[in-house]
């Protein structure tokens, strides 16, 4: 069954800067990022465990692998999340398994089964492990939703994810990758450079993986794109009064972006955009592009030409493309 969700676009930032946006008073000095958990230095320094992934409700099976609604632990909340398994035996050391990292919903609204379906699928037909987070707030996970950009929480529970797929016993914690859409590839950009050595791929399609700068002044989104919610800029406009802008406060905002830290990097990535994307700015995947240049670090690039944030004109292609390059690297 072909699925094509209607997915949000992450947080919009630049309409939340308002009267922030002016220059800084010269007197005025801005706390460094050495206090803030959401520095890349700092989210290195914390500990993601995980936990045993709980079976809350076993769901109809896919063509050729078993569904479940699960749950782990993440700064010691409740997430769930939606688990697949391969049939048959696994192979040795065990499956091959993805982290599956879903793009801004607005958290009263999304539900673990719904959107992504089709997505999800195709890693699963193909003989992987996939897990995909209710992110913290986000259903019946417990935790208030925080916005993917300017808190920690997101991403520690994806490291928490990641964590938990690592140690359980069906699943080979040496080929373990992270697919992410939109938001989902922000939060799979920052935990790849966070804990560099858990994953072997990650791929990133239409993400919101520009550095700091670009995302508070060049997210303009065009004409139809998702409506954002007004309490999901607030997170956003909090550390913004506290830190100032980019332009105002550049030592904070590279120390927090994943950006910075390209160097450090230790898998491929495979990149995806649609030209036609009205929800986040081709310009987005062509920054990350420019950065993995810079540092030296493999990758492979497709652009579909007016397509758009669902990539939804080359969906099977784009979801081929993928599944292939898991298979050459996990």
């Amino acid at each position: 069954m072909r699925f094509h969700p209607v997915l949000p676009a992450a947080l919009l930032v630049s309409s939340l800067l308002g009267p922030v946006q002016a220059a800084a008073p010269a007197s005025r000095q801005f706390p460094d990022a050495s206090a803030s958990p959401l520095s890349i230095v700092n989210m290195r320094k914390r500990s993601y465990p995980g936990s045993a992934l709980t079976v809350r409700q076993t769901l109809k099976a896919g063509s050729n692998y078993k569904r479940y609604v699960v749950s782990y632990l993440s700064d010691g909340l409740r997430i769930n999340a939606l688990l697949t398994v391969p049939n048959g035996t696994p192979p040795k050391g065990g499956w091959p398994a993805i982290v599956f990292n879903h793009g801004y919903i607005p958290p009263e609204e999304y539900r673990t089964t719904e959107r992504y379906v089709a997505y999800q699928d195709a890693f699963a037909r193909a003989g992987y492990v996939t897990l995909k987070s209710d992110y913290r707030g986000h259903g019946s996970s417990q935790g208030e939703a925080v916005g993917g950009y300017y808190d920690p929480g997101y991403t520690v529970d994806v490291l928490n994810a990641a964590a938990s797929l690592r140690k359980d016993q069906r699943v080979n914690a040496s080929r373990l990758g992270l697919w992410g859409h939109s938001m989902g590839g922000s939060l799979s950009l920052r935990a790849m450079v966070v804990e560099p050595d858990w994953f072997k791929a990650g791929v990133i399609w239409a993400g919101v993986v520009a550095p700091y700068n670009l995302l508070q002044t060049a997210w303009k989104r065009g004409p139809g794109a998702e409506y954002i919610p007004p309490n999901a800029k607030r997170r956003g406009a909090q550390l913004i009064e506290k830190y100032g802008t980019a332009a105002q406060n550049p030592t904070f905002w590279q120390a927090v972006s994943p950006n910075s830290y390209l160097k450090d990097l230790k898998a491929p990535l495979q990149l995806h955009q649609g030209t036609a994307d009205v929800e986040v700015p081709p310009t987005f995947h062509q920054a990350l592009e420019r950065g993995l240049k810079a540092a030296g670090k493999p990758y492979t690039a497709y652009v579909y030409p007016g397509d758009n944030h669902n990539l939804s004109r080359n969906l099977s292609t784009a979801l081929q493309r993928s599944v292939t390059f898991f298979k050459g690297h996990l």
